[in-house]
């Protein structure tokens, strides 16, 4: 069996959704997702040179030759790695679909046979305990045990633009060390002592602060926050400087978890070997894909740090992060940021819910074990884009 082909489609959602397809001489299709971003399809594209001809079943040995490849396109990081993850998982579904097993018994069998999932709410509809309680209420209602809300944004006195995505608090692109004012700390402990109290005791809540903070600051908030009995402290500081990332953990009464803005095991190995984080975030179709991500959580694992895997994917790049967290012995959590989309689901052909009591069950069929629906997703391309031509 060779490669013959590699194609790519994008689909318009919360985020552009970079579908990838890899196809065989001997007929089997490959589908994964790589992460979003500017170029991603355009480097898919550039990818398929370096793979077609080859056998898929040699996973590890063409995502080297992808990396190697790419070496003078920035293949430590960036879309870069991002297009070669979606390739990878799209190679991961012809294998065992030609094998005829799940993806999860390709990479050491499984763990678990459910994957636990925590909804990501954002923010209220607007900046009051009131919403901010709503929200968190009505995600419960659909069976999540496990929430997040993001805790930047949320006082519009403090922030440039509280609906600009990249843009974050006030003075975030001028100086990442804006100190926190007094008014904003008070109106992030409001929104947060609302949502525990809408919630109660025992959904788990974690916290996302988008890297917006100094050591310091962040030390401070999260001494406040300590009674409100976080899942974790997500992203506190800029993703560049390990060793401030560590005074925060060694420092923070509340676990503090980062990852998804590092790429491939060696950019996020010193998170690990430095013990810099109590919870390790590698988004999977983004840092280098499946196996990637498996050597990840094996590394953590010596270090006794579990995994809670980022994930802004459809129900495809989700499914196929399934595979992997179900293969690692110290998973915890995935992230699901599609709660806004009202046809998430149906994206898959002829299945119902995904998520069932803030649970995923793995599906058992060989590869992914899912099928696109083809109808839908050709019916939300993004313009830019073409379906699989």
């Amino acid at each position: 069996m060779r490669i013959t082909d590699v194609r790519t489609a994008s689909i318009r959602a919360n985020f552009d959704w970079v579908l990838v397809r890899v196809y065989t001489d001997d007929g089997l299709v490959g589908l994964g997702e790589a992460y979003w971003g500017a170029g991603v399809e355009a480097i898919v594209r550039r990818l398929k040179a370096l793979v077609v001809g080859e056998d898929p079943h040699n996973v590890d040995w063409l995502y080297q030759k992808m990396v190697r490849g790419m070496s003078g396109a920035g293949s430590t990081g960036g879309a870069t790695v991002a297009a070669i993850s979606g390739v990878e998982l799209a190679l991961w579904d012809v294998v065992g679909k030609a094998l005829g097993t799940p993806i999860y018994n390709l990479l050491g069998g499984r763990y678990r046979d459910r994957i636990r999932v925590y909804a990501d709410c954002g923010h209220g509809d607007a900046p009051t305990p009131e919403a901010w309680a709503e929200r968190a209420a009505s995600t419960v209602e659909k069976g999540f045990t496990a929430i997040k809300f993001d805790i930047d944004n949320v006082d519009p006195a403090c922030f440039a633009d509280a609906h600009h995505v990249g843009v974050g608090r006030k003075g975030w692109l001028q100086c990442q060390q804006q100190p926190i004012s007094n008014r904003e700390m008070d109106r992030i402990l409001e929104l947060v002592g609302a949502v525990r109290e809408a919630i109660g005791p025992h959904i788990d809540l974690a916290l996302d602060c988008h890297w917006n903070y100094n050591p310091r600051d962040v030390i401070t908030l999260a001494r406040h926050l300590e009674p409100f009995r976080l899942m974790w402290l997500e992203d506190p500081t800029p993703p560049d400087n390990v060793e401030a990332l560590k005074r925060v953990t060694d420092a923070s009464p509340v676990p503090i978890c980062t990852g998804e803005n590092h790429y491939t095991r060696h950019g996020i190995r010193p998170l690990i070997t430095e013990q810099a984080v109590d919870i390790v975030q590698p988004d999977i179709p983004k840092m280098g894909g499946l196996l990637e991500a498996k050597k990840v959580a094996d590394l953590a694992d010596i270090y006794y740090i579990p995994v809670a895997a980022h994930n802004v994917c459809s129900p495809i790049g989700t499914v196929a992060a399934c595979h992997t967290c179900a293969s690692m012995r110290n998973f915890s959590v995935l992230e699901f940021h599609g709660q806004d989309v009202e046809w998430w689901n149906e994206m898959l052909s002829g299945s119902g819910a995904l998520i069932e009591d803030g649970y995923i069950t793995l599906p058992d069929g060989p590869g992914l074990g899912v099928e696109l629906n083809e109808a839908l997703a050709s019916a939300h391309l993004c313009e830019d884009s073409t379906f699989f031509a």
